[in-house]
């Protein structure tokens, strides 16, 4: 598998599990456990839906639109939960189609960006691709172990399980 190849799978899988989660997995979490303080990072899942947002806005402009905006990664850019959840699952709907017109040369070469901090920013552009969608891993696996606290089933979100139903829909 070339490299390309896999990170237009991780950014399929990104948009699977974002959407498995917020659909799924937390669909029948209370108002009052979604705004609940899990000391999760971010504190609760609100917060930490909210946080994956923000990111997953910074990392596309960086590579999709060689833009660097400026939010505070604790930003709440909302406030109402199904309209957070609508933004996050269409955020991460835009991966998959950049990766896979993206051209792999670019694997090569260097993100530049300016930080939130206006900090200018030199990262090897591979390794940091796959730093968005672990990023976003490791937050839905915060959230996850929230959500397990509360009492409620674990979501199902693994990697493994993505590859093989992602085979079966190219089959």
């Amino acid at each position: 598998m070339q490299l390309a190849t896999y990170f237009a799978a991780l950014a399929r899988y990104h948009a699977w599990a974002t959407h498995k989660l917020l659909t799924q997995d937390l669909a029948g979490l209370s108002d009052e456990d979604w705004h609940r303080d899990l000391r999760l990072f971010f504190g609760s899942v609100h917060r930490t839906v909210n946080h994956l947002l923000v990111a997953d806005h910074l990392w596309y402009a960086r590579f999709a639109d060689n833009t660097s905006l400026r939010f505070a990664l604790d930003a709440e850019l909302h406030s109402d939960r199904a309209e957070l959840v609508a933004a996050l699952g269409a955020a991460a709907d835009r991966w998959a189609p950049w990766a896979e017109a993206m051209d792999p040369s670019r694997l090569d070469g260097d993100l530049v960006y300016t930080r939130t901090d206006g900090q200018v920013a030199r990262i090897p552009f591979a390794p940091a691709l796959g730093h968005v969608f672990n990023h976003a891993t490791h937050h839905r696996g915060q959230i996850t172990a929230g959500v397990t606290a509360l009492g409620h089933e674990g979501p199902s979100l693994d990697w493994s399980r993505f590859l093989q139903l992602d085979a079966k829909a190219k089959a």
